[in-house]
């Protein structure tokens, strides 16, 4: 085994000696309506940032959905942790425990992404009022092909449910104390004038999502409050916006609501002011300028240790209009581990001179043969953290 440097060494004592203990748990009691069971809820959490989880795993009800109905498997990570992130506002990490969806079934949900049908389509299908579910505007059939779907574009690509538990008072027993749904609406709706032909799209700007996304909430929660189990429990809902099929950056959340125990009306709205962008990009130079600049003259500096490459991407994350985390992929072929090594050194320097200490910088270089090496900038941190892949 090659040998580390003192910091390095010290970076792996520091790591073990945080890690959590997994072997430590406690053994409560989940209760439901209909039954109690026992669950495995872990003592320590490996972040802050996470809800500790009911073990053994339950799968969501309608698990495997998420992954046909999205467009990227970016917007397929950001909506599930994103949904986590702003479940924070209203159920406190340190007092809740994180469960997948339950309640909503795998084809309840398919039925609520369909269109809705006019009062013809359900006649010739010889389907009644009450098979009517579907939450995106019918397509009444009246007019050409780009017509109908220029004015009834899909708009809801799929609900997403989380639950969370809460221990009852001087009690082992955790019952259900809030959900949280997440909508995700299509920024471009994409349709074909005959099958297997041609894809066409139509744009749908953030204001028409918000606009229906929030008429699509009203009704979600009036179905919600149907449910026995959910009928008193306050619920949230969070609008998302994914991005095209060929973005390399997600979507993101725009709005979100809290809805009262027992309330089957929404009051109000707040806004989620976070966005991805791309470095390099127009966008990026654009609205971004001066971040847009620390990227670049990092970039480049990367590109003078090897000449002739220019594999540095960037994705960064801002809430509130400022830069909060940035991360970093080098793809890159290295042609001896010492190379590899003094690139790690010499690129760690680089992002301890080019970005400031408020936004939290990952590097991760890797090459054909995968990951090479991982740096870790936390905000505020005066050292960062620097693995090198044996």
């Amino acid at each position: 085994m090659k040998k580390l440097s003192m910091a390095a060494l010290s970076l792996v004592l520091l790591l073990t000696a945080c890690a959590p203990n997994f072997q430590q748990q406690e053994e409560v009691v989940q209760e439901t309506d209909e039954k109690k069971e026992k669950a495995i809820i872990p003592k320590y959490k490996i972040s802050d940032e996470y809800y500790r989880m009911i073990t053994p795993f339950e799968p969501g009800e309608a698990r495997g959905l998420v992954v046909n109905n999205l467009n990227t498997r970016y917007d397929i990570n950001e909506f599930e942790t994103g949904l986590m992130r702003l479940a924070q506002n209203a159920f406190d990490p340190n007092k809740y425990v994180f469960q997948e969806g339950q309640f909503l079934k795998k084809e309840q949900v398919t039925a609520w992404l369909n269109r809705k049908f006019t009062p013809a389509q359900l006649q010739a299908r010889n389907l009644d009022e009450s098979k009517n579910l579907g939450l995106n505007p019918p397509d009444d059939e009246q007019g050409t092909i780009d017509e109908r779907n220029a004015k009834s574009p899909i708009y809801l690509a799929h609900i997403l449910e989380h639950n969370y538990y809460i221990k009852q008072d001087n009690s082992d027993a955790f019952s259900l104390g809030g959900v949280v749904i997440g909508l995700a609406l299509n920024s471009v709706h994409y349709y074909q004038r005959e099958q297997f032909g041609a894809t066409f799209e139509r744009d749908i700007t953030r204001s028409e999502l918000d606009r229906e996304g929030k008429k699509l909430a009203e009704e979600v929660i009036k179905r919600l409050r149907g449910v026995d189990e959910l009928k008193e429990v306050p619920i949230t809902i969070a609008l998302f916006e994914q991005e095209t099929r060929s973005s390399v950056v997600p979507g993101n959340f725009f709005a979100y609501t809290n809805v009262a125990n027992g309330s089957a009306s929404i009051g109000g709205w707040e806004e989620v002011n976070e966005d991805y962008v791309l470095f390099p990009s127009k966008d990026a130079e654009d609205n971004h300028r001066e971040d847009f600049t620390s990227f670049q003259n990092f970039k480049q500096d990367v590109e003078e240790f090897f000449p002739n490459f220019n594999g540095v991407i960037g994705e960064g994350f801002y809430a509130g209009g400022q830069l909060q985390e940035l991360s970093i992929d080098i793809p890159i072929q290295f042609y001896g581990k010492a190379e590899g090594i003094g690139f790690t050194q010499y690129v760690t320097g680089k992002v301890m001179e080019h970005f400031p200490n408020y936004i939290s910088v990952q590097v991760s270089i890797t090459s054909v043969n995968g990951p090479e090496a991982l740096i870790v900038r936390k905000a505020e941190q005066d050292e960062p953290f620097v693995h090198i892949y044996e």
